[in-house]
């Protein structure tokens, strides 16, 4: 799934710096310090929960802007990921990989401050 997604993202002009395990992606947001960060749920080792709680934590990550991304469709987990602090909660099932670049487009856009001139 990470490959489809880094095609589909890539497709659509992201630059995409990619990380399959939680640590993995602490590191890479804390280099990079990327516009967006899509994270996915359930992971190895450390599960999406923990990655955004770490992220949130952390003074150099905690205001990037974070999707996250499950299979799971409780509505607990999505409101626990929100309060959490991720802008928004995609269950996967529900969206094609199209319609993921599409909401992350509009996330991104929500994101640049309005300039008036």
């Amino acid at each position: 799934m990470l490959r489809l997604y880094e095609k589909i993202l890539e497709r659509n002009d992201f630059q995409i710096v990619a990380a399959s395990r939680g640590q993995e992606g602490l590191t890479k947001a804390k280099e990079e310090k990327p516009d967006l960060i899509l994270l996915d749920i359930m992971m190895p080792e450390m599960d999406g929960f923990e990655v955004l709680g770490k992220l949130k934590s952390d003074d150099t990550t905690k205001n990037l802007p974070v999707i996250a991304l499950t299979n799971l469709a409780g509505e607990e987990d999505a409101k626990k990921a929100l309060e959490m602090g991720a802008i928004r909660y995609i269950i996967k099932s529900e969206h094609d990989p199209a319609g993921v670049v599409k909401i992350a487009k509009e996330v991104l856009a929500s994101q640049i401050p309005n300039k008036t001139n």
